[in-house]
Order: structure tokens, then sequence, then C-alpha cells
């Protein structure tokens, strides 16, 4: 069977795209970037009824904001599968949970957003959506699994910060 593990550069590659998803994660969630530099309303909010934080005035639930906290989370799945191909599937899933779950602390404890537990549940369906696509690209790729993954990390990293770079060029 070949190894998904891919070379050692190819390894490092896989780090540094990771280190940069990391640090958008953060700023997306904990600074609510590009949207708003560190505007936040000081209050402490939490939501323990799933879908309760979600819902809007017309009694309907935002699923826009749903949709894009899954979305946020596919690339951690993908990125903890690419580093740590060995480790169950038990294991990356509760990576993927205690992040979302620190992260939320986090926004709880400095007041710089409303704790939800829709978002960890989103989040979470997004890390185990990531982890299923890097499955499927295992299976499917064997050996080439790292190489083919990381040319879509760079593009889609590419396209994010490019992205980022557009909206808060037309901000000012």
């Amino acid at each position: 069977m070949a190894s998904t593990t891919g070379t050692a550069g190819g390894r490092r590659l896989t780090a540094v795209l990771f280190a940069v998803y990391a640090l958008l994660l953060v700023g997306m969630i904990l600074f609510k970037l590009p949207f708003s530099l560190g505007d936040s309303d000081g209050v402490r909010a939490l939501n323990l009824i799933p879908f309760a934080g979600s819902a809007r005035d017309d009694s309907g639930i935002d699923t826009g904001e749903i949709i894009g906290n899954v979305l946020i989370f596919v690339p951690l799945g993908i990125y903890v599968s690419m580093l740590r191909p060995r480790w169950s599937f038990a294991r990356r899933l509760l990576l993927v949970i205690g992040t979302s779950l620190a992260l939320e602390v986090i926004q709880f404890v400095f007041a710089i957003g409303r704790s939800d537990i829709t978002d960890v549940l989103a989040n979470t369906v997004g890390g185990v959506i990531g982890i299923a696509i890097y499955s499927v690209f295992a299976l499917a790729l064997k050996g080439r699994t790292q190489v083919v993954l990381n040319t879509l990390a760079v593009i889609c990293t590419a396209a994010v910060l490019a992205y980022f770079v557009f909206l808060w060029s037309h901000a000012r």
C-alpha cells in the first residue's frame, strides 16, 4: 500500500499552509476579519440551545451563518488528516471539537463574540466533512494524496487571501 504522508517537503508545505489557515481561522472567528477589525460590542453571550442563536426575526434559521461555519472548518479536517494520517477518526474528531470549543470559550471569556453551541455543531460537521474528503482522496489517489491536496490548498489559500485583500481595499 502506498504512503499518503508524502515527502518531507510536502509535509512542510502542508504545515505552512495549515499555519496560514489557522491564522485566517482565528482572524475570522475571534476578530471577525475581514469584515470588521475587532468590532465587538463587549457583551458576553452564551447560547446552549442548538439553533436558537441562529434564529431570525421572521422565525427562520440563519442558514448562511451555519453554512459559513461548516465551510470554514472543512479545511481543519483536511489538514489534521494530512498532518496526522495515522490518527484514528475519533482522535481527529476530538481535535476538531476541541478547537471549536476553545474558540467559543475565548470569545466568551474576552467578550469578543457570541458563544453558541450551534457554531460548535456546525464547525464539527465541517471538520467531519474535511476528514471525509481527505479519506476519499487518500483512497482514490494513494501516494499522490498530499501532492494533490497541497496543490488545491495553495490555490484555495491564494484565492482566500486575494478575497481578504479585495474586501480590505474596498472597506476604506
